[in-house]
C-alpha cells in the first residue's frame, strides 16, 4: 500500500479500521459519531478503489473475508505509527485527557482497582475512565479498550504486559464455623467438613482447589450443597459460616485482617498465577494508559498481598 494512497484515504481506513474491530456498522458509527449510511458508503468506496471484497455482511454480524484481514493488519499498522508520530511529539509535556477504557475481572476490580479509582480521576481531572467489572476474554485487537487487567500467563504476543503480582488461594472459614466443627489439618479432612466450590458454569463444573508439600503440587475439585461463580459471594457466605472457601489473597484480605474469617491449611498454599495490566504496543506512549499502569503499580505495592501471609492464625 503507498503512503499516497493511504493518507488519501484516511478517514476511509479509520472507518474500516472500526468497523473491523466491533464486527458492526452500527457500533462503528456511533463510536466514531456518524451515520450507518455514511459508514457503508466509505467502506463501498474504499471496496471499489481497491478491487476487493473486505468485509462480508450479514444480517447480524460483519467479518472480515482473507483481504480484509490482511488489509486491517497493514491499516492498524499506518494508524500505529501515525498515533505514535504524534504522541511522540506531545508526550514530554501531554496532560492525560479523553476517555481510557478498562476491563478488569470481577473481583481484583471491585477490592484492589475500584476503592482508588476517585484518587486517581481526582489527580487527573482531564481524564474520563469507563471500567468494564467482567470475567470474559477480550481480544485488544478488535475491541475499543485501553488496557486490561489479565490474570494468569500472558500468551498474545500482540500486547505488551506489565507484570504486578501474583495472586496466592488459600482456604478460609469464620471462626464460629470453625469453633463448632473444627479445623481442618490436611486437604484430607475436608472430606469432613462443609465446602463451597467455585461454579464454572459453562463446563458444569467446580474449580480445582491447588494444594502443595514437601515440593509436591496436588488438586482436588471440591463442592458442597452451596457453589457459587463469585468468589465475593463466596467469601460473603464463609463469613455467615456457611463453611470453607478458597479465594484469592486480594479478595480475602479485608475479611482476613477484621478478624471475620481466618487462613487454614496455611501449610499447603500453593504459588498463583501472576496479575499483568496488558495494552497494545501503540498504547504504550499514550500518557492515559502510561500513568494509569504506573499508579496501579503503586496500588498493588501498597496492598502487599505477602503480608496477608503473616497474620497469626
Amino acid at each position: 500500500m503507498s503512503t499516497l494512497f493511504a493518507m488519501r484515504n484516511l478517514n476511509a481506513l479509520l472507518v474500516f479500521v472500526k468497523v473491523a474491530e466491533t464486527r458492526s456498522f452500527t457500533l462503528a458509527a456511533q463510536r466514531l459519531g456518524l451515520t450507518s449510511s455514511a459508514i457503508s458508503k466509505s467502506i463501498a468506496r474504499l471496496e471499489q478503489e481497491l478491487g476487493v471484497k473486505l468485509l462480508t455482511r450479514s444480517t447480524r454480524l460483519v467479518s472480515l473475508t482473507g483481504e480484509g484481514a490482511s488489509f486491517f493488519e497493514r491499516c492498524q499498522q499506518i494508524l500505529t505509527e501515525i498515533e505514535d508520530a504524534e504522541t511522540a511529539v506531545t508526550s514530554a509535556t501531554a496532560t492525560p485527557k479523553g476517555r481510557l477504557r478498562l476491563q478488569m475481572p470481577v473481583g481484583f476490580g471491585r477490592q484492589v482497582v475500584v476503592p482508588k479509582i476517585w484518587e486517581f480521576t481526582q489527580r487527573y481531572p482531564e481524564l474520563s475512565v469507563d471500567i468494564e467489572l467482567s470475567d470474559r476474554q477480550v481480544d485488544l485487537t478488535y475491541e475499543s479498550v485501553d488496557a486490561m487487567i489479565h490474570i494468569g500467563e500472558v500468551t498474545d504476543e500482540r500486547v505488551i504486559a506489565h507484570k504486578l503480582c501474583n495472586l496466592s488461594f488459600a482456604a478460609y472459614a469464620s471462626p464460629d464455623y470453625l469453633a463448632k466443627h473444627g479445623t481442618p489439618k490436611t486437604p484430607d479432612d475436608l472430606d469432613h467438613h462443609q465446602c463451597m466450590g467455585y461454579l464454572l458454569p459453562m463446563r458444569g463444573d467446580h474449580r480445582e482447589w491447588h494444594f502443595t508439600k514437601n515440593g509436591k503440587d496436588f488438586s482436588r475439585v471440591v463442592s458442597g450443597t452451596l457453589n457459587i461463580n463469585n468468589a465475593e459471594s463466596l467469601l460473603e457466605a464463609a463469613i455467615a459460616g456457611a463453611g470453607i472457601v478458597m479465594v484469592s489473597d486480594f479478595i480475602a484480605g479485608h475479611a482476613l485482617r477484621s478478624g471475620k474469617i481466618q487462613r487454614i491449611l496455611s501449610d499447603y498454599v500453593v504459588a498463583g498465577p501472576s496479575v499483568s495490566i496488558v495494552h497494545l504496543p501503540r498504547s504504550t506512549l499514550a500518557a492515559k494508559v502510561r500513568v494509569f499502569v504506573d499508579y496501579l503499580k503503586t496500588i498493588v505495592e501498597d496492598i502487599d498481598p505477602q503480608a496477608l501471609s503473616k497474620i497469626e492464625q
